[in-house]
């Protein structure tokens, strides 16, 4: 384990380090800490872009033993960044120990898909490696411990994680679809020639797979000042109900085809994002789209993880977003997506299952 103590006497933002010396320091667990995401969101989680800037944190990474070298030159760099929020960092490839005491887990690690390897073998890999996450965490985490799951398929391992976490309330744990959605975003700022920033309440629906289903039809857009329907100011059907839904659902391809790897940077500005809506809340009038277990809404069978749009407040209570209307195209995009998710369910309970006897 490795330790960093940090000088909270070093000049330069004062008053928010005073502000930090009266706080007590939560601690936020990232497995995969030796991986590429992790590299990206280390720096926006240690110097306060996701919790705030006076909140201290204590920093529990985990990998797996043979990445443990790695994840020493990781904690190097966090020492050499000499961040006044950082009071602490631990090593390990312990779940016992990664998971102990944590507010905050952002899980991932999983298994890749290698190449040639069928969909099944790939959910057996991540089912082992969920299983015991889950069980970590229901033995030693904090019960209001906030569970973000990013490892892929991220849908199925949030739900393997949660049921084998049963002490943990089902609503703390989520999947990262702010990935997709931030995408999304970005696809119609460029459409509309707009700032990003002009974009609000884009959707995306169900599983983080090329079944999901990037919906614009309820998002808004602000012109001239004025907050107005999206799909009328693009006036273009025909491209939302094809190219963009498409793009998005295959631009996670699409990276790893032109960089040879997968979104990283992306992936760690996503991640941020989501825990820092789900740490702060949404804001007023806007909604976010967030992995969660499904209650019935929008005719999704409940008890699965799902995508949803939802609004959170202040502590992280969220709800999903109702009275969305839906036609027939989106209906049929919404029952695809769920039924490869319920496929994905009982391909996962059924190796559950084999791994108990």
């Amino acid at each position: 384990h490795y330790y960093i103590t940090n000088n909270l006497s070093t000049q330069g933002f004062l008053k928010q380090q005073i502000m930090a010396a009266n706080k007590s320091p939560i601690k936020i667990c990232i497995t995969g800490g030796a991986g590429q995401i992790a590299y990206s969101l280390l720096l926006e989680v240690a110097s306060g872009k996701v919790f705030g800037a006076d909140q201290p944190v204590i920093l529990h990474l985990l990998d797996i033993p043979h990445c443990m070298e790695k994840l020493n030159g990781v904690v190097m760099e966090l020492e050499d960044l000499a961040l006044s929020l950082v009071r602490g960092v631990v090593a390990t490839d312990d779940p016992m120990v990664a998971f102990a005491d944590v507010d905050v887990a952002l899980l991932l690690g999983a298994f890749p898909r290698l190449k040639g390897m069928e969909r099944k073998d790939l959910l057996a890999k991540n089912n082992d490696i969920f299983r015991v996450t889950g069980k970590a965490i229901d033995s030693v985490g904090k019960k209001s411990i906030k569970v973000v799951v990013v490892g892929n398929p991220c849908n199925t391992n949030a739900l393997t994680c949660m049921k084998n976490a049963p002490s943990i309330p089902k609503e703390n744990f989520t999947c990262l679809t702010r990935l997709d959605q931030n995408r999304a975003k970005s696809q119609l700022a460029h459409k509309l020639g707009v700032s990003v920033s002009q974009i609000m309440n884009v959707i995306i629906w169900g599983n983080h797979s090329g079944t999901q289903f990037p919906d614009a039809r309820h998002a808004s857009v602000v012109l001239n000042g004025v907050i107005q329907p999206l799909t009328g100011a693009l006036s273009d059907d025909a491209w939302i109900k094809s190219d963009f839904i498409t793009t998005v659902q295959s631009r996670g391809a699409a990276v790893i085809k032109a960089r040879g790897l997968s979104s990283a940077m992306s992936a760690a500005k996503a991640i941020g994002d989501h825990t820092r809506d789900w740490w702060f809340g949404t804001k007023e009038g806007e909604f976010t789209s967030m992995g969660v277990i499904s209650d019935g809404s929008y005719n999704i069978p409940a008890g699965i993880i799902y995508s949803f749009p939802v609004t959170i407040q202040a502590g992280g209570k969220w709800s999903i977003v109702q009275g969305l209307k839906q036609d027939d195209f989106a209906t049929e995009k919404m029952v695809a997506t769920y039924n490869e998710l319920q496929e994905e369910a009982t391909e996962a309970a059924k190796l559950a299952a084999e791994a108990d006897n």
